[in-house]
């Protein structure tokens, strides 16, 4: 793909997926515009081994941005990173087709493996602001990574994930449209279990005074 096609292609997903674009022109001020384009780059340096140049292009790049791609990450089309600062993508990432980053997106290593470190994020994959994604596994295609989640072990397909340790809360046979991109309305499981263990307690009170009438009349008659 030539340069202008790129530059096409960033535009088109960049107005898809921000309501608060107005113009073609402003995605040229867009941060994550320029922090693709140069990953581009530096990847085609980063495969013909020049990697000292390429790994400046991308240091370069995360000071002007605030967004760290390393030129050896493998990343498909439609990449979307919404504002972007603090996002991190590692060196043996590979990144499938029309995935969205929030910022704070920590895509990396356990500091414990070698070879292939960091994780593989499949197609139609949403991960919200904050969550960090650490170790070498795959996140299934068309899951979403709620906000702050910590997940460091494999994701199924059709996935909805939260939690620290994040943990699937939500997984259906169908399709997580691109459109929906609401990092809120996702499940709380700690919520869930609060109530659950809010409703067992308010049973064992009701035992427990149940049990105390009958020790005050003489005893329980079985």
């Amino acid at each position: 793909m030539g340069f202008l096609n790129y530059v096409k292609e960033e535009i088109r997903v960049i107005r898809e997926r921000d309501p608060a674009i107005k113009s073609n022109s402003e995605v040229f001020l867009y941060p994550s515009f320029r922090a693709i384009l140069w990953y581009r780059l530096a990847h085609k340096l980063y495969r013909k081994r020049h990697f000292f140049l390429a790994r400046w292009i991308s240091q370069r790049t995360a000071r002007k941005t605030g967004i760290e791609i390393h030129p050896g990450a493998v990343i498909g089309k439609g990449l979307f990173i919404d504002h972007g600062h603090g996002v991190v993508i590692g060196e043996t990432c590979v990144i499938g087709n029309n995935v969205t980053l929030y910022q704070g997106v920590t895509l990396g290593g356990t500091g414990k493996e070698s070879g292939k470190r960091h994780p593989t994020i499949g197609n139609n994959v949403m991960i919200s602001a904050g969550a960090k994604v650490l170790g070498s596994f795959k996140v299934g295609d068309n899951s979403k990574i709620g906000a702050g989640s910590v997940v460091i072990s494999a994701v199924p397909p059709d996935s909805t994930v939260v939690g620290v340790p994040g943990r699937v809360v939500k997984r259906e046979n169908k399709r997580v449209p691109q459109s929906d991109l609401d990092q809120v309305h996702l499940p709380d499981p700690v919520s869930s279990d609060i109530s659950r263990l809010e409703e067992e307690n308010a049973c064992l009170q009701k035992a427990i005074q149940v049990l105390q009438k009958c020790m005050e009349n003489g005893g329980c008659k079985s």
